[in-house]
């Protein structure tokens, strides 16, 4: 690639100068950055029609990386050489997401010596993953991040500093300070404890103790939105019965596909009960096929007998069948 692939780019304007482009030619810029994404611009042309294109850099292999924009757009074709200048503008793309295909604009006209192809953005948004509204990547969205980082933050000072807290969440091992406001937000269960004449409401105390002090911690954790990844991962379980008893489906949720993750021979008949008593059909699943279609429960002869003597009689009989049923097709 030469400096006449290269792509001017400011805050939300890109230009490419094109040289004489001689007819049945193709050419594809450098990527130039607008906001989140890595763009190019190509430009074709044949003896009928000049087509330029604009498209994202393909993003698949980034994890992590942001979905494909949302645009909208002012393209121009500046063509700079007399007799021929002027100025050819598309009439606009809004709000278009532009995937692999990206945007393509064919122009019924043949462009002759050296021209500028111009794209101002007006704006470029995101999808919600939740399915809200998409975002702006500017001004309002930098500001609602910003905004939401400053309220997470302040809800786990106001947690760690005990910062007028008004309950007492007596766990097995010992004792942790928090808020109702907070607490009856993110349960209903919590809401209705301190709404009414209970105990809880008027002792200002709530006692969990099937729940280790650790356990505790994380726990609301979760509800302030301050837990660490390792903080999860080692309170699972504890994690999954609080959220099924205090009713909290996102935590639920998240406990039921962390714990698909790392299915082994030295945790599936755990998780496969959890599975049956909690209701997680996914997590049910996954292991069942562990133990049945990768026939892993001809590893665990000691493990296995146990869970057929002292395991939930439907659930036993669920296994035992598919275990029979796999072993009759060999």
């Amino acid at each position: 690639m030469t400096d006449g692939a290269r792509v001017e780019a400011a805050h939300r304007l890109a230009q490419w100068r094109v040289d004489a482009l001689p007819c049945y030619t193709y050419r594809k810029s450098l990527p130039f950055r607008i906001g989140l994404w890595n763009w190019y611009l190509s430009v074709e042309r044949n003896n009928k029609q000049t087509c330029v294109k604009l498209f994202v850099e393909n993003s698949n292999s980034a994890k992590n990386g942001p979905s494909a924009p949302i645009a909208s757009f002012v393209t121009k074709l500046l063509i700079s050489l007399p007799p021929n200048r002027q100025t050819i503008v598309h009439p606009g793309i809004f709000d278009k997401q532009l995937k692999h295909d990206g945007f393509v604009w064919a122009i019924d006209s043949t462009v002759t010596g050296r021209f500028v192809i111009e794209i101002e953005f007006l704006d470029l948004k995101v999808a919600d993953p939740s399915g809200g509204e998409p975002a702006s990547i500017w001004a309002s969205h930098q500001i609602k991040q910003s905004s939401d980082n400053t309220a997470l933050s302040s809800l786990a000072r106001m947690l760690h500093e005990d910062i007028l807290t008004d309950i007492t969440i007596n766990a097995a091992d010992g004792s942790v300070r928090a808020h109702r406001a907070i607490l009856a937000t993110r349960s209903p269960v919590f809401r209705s404890m301190f709404s009414h004449d209970l105990r809880e409401k008027e002792l200002s105390t709530v006692d969990i103790s099937d729940m280790s002090l650790d356990a505790c911690h994380a726990f609301l954790n979760y509800i302030y939105g301050d837990l660490r990844s390792e903080e999860f991962l080692a309170n699972r379980l504890a994690l999954l019965r609080a959220a099924e008893k205090y009713d909290i489906a996102d935590l639920k949720e998240a406990c039921h596909e962390s714990l698909l993750e790392d299915i082994d021979t030295g945790n599936v008949l755990e998780r496969l009960q959890t599975a049956h008593l909690y209701r997680l059909p996914k997590l049910k699943s996954g292991c069942l096929r562990f133990l049945v279609d990768f026939r892993k429960v001809y590893e665990m002869h000691d493990d296995f007998n146990v869970f057929l003597q002292t395991g939930e009689r439907d659930l036993v009989a669920e296994v035992f069948h598919g275990v029979l049923a796999a072993w009759s097709g060999r």
